[in-house]
């Protein structure tokens, strides 16, 4: 299959992901184990993404665990995490690692 029918058909999969949330009935959205799922999804998308993007190499088949300063400053932000600091500082203390390393020629 080539690239602009499978771009096509994930447009019209999201449209009907999408318009499926409207026709839900608003009691099954309420349900306590939905809210408890819909409150950590985005936790859990956001670490997959992270995951996928720091230690996923970028090689010919993309499938190659890569270790480099970006593992360095996910580990460095969740040691920061471990201490109770600010979300936002765990942000810097990690973009600031990787800089660092980087700066000092570490790929």
């Amino acid at each position: 299959m080539s690239l602009w029918p499978t771009v096509l058909i994930a447009c019209g999969l999201a449209y009907v992901l999408k318009f499926a949330g409207y026709i839900v009935p608003h009691r099954v959205l309420e349900a306590p184990r939905v809210r408890r799922v819909t409150a950590l999804l985005p936790v859990a998308l956001l670490a997959a993404l992270v995951g996928v993007q720091t230690f996923v190499g970028s090689g010919d088949d993309g499938s190659s665990l890569v270790l480099d300063s970006r593992a360095i400053a996910v580990a460095v932000a969740i040691g920061a995490l471990l201490l109770r600091a600010p979300f936002i500082l765990v942000v810097i203390i990690g973009a600031a690692t990787a800089a660092g390393l980087r700066l000092l020629g570490l790929p």
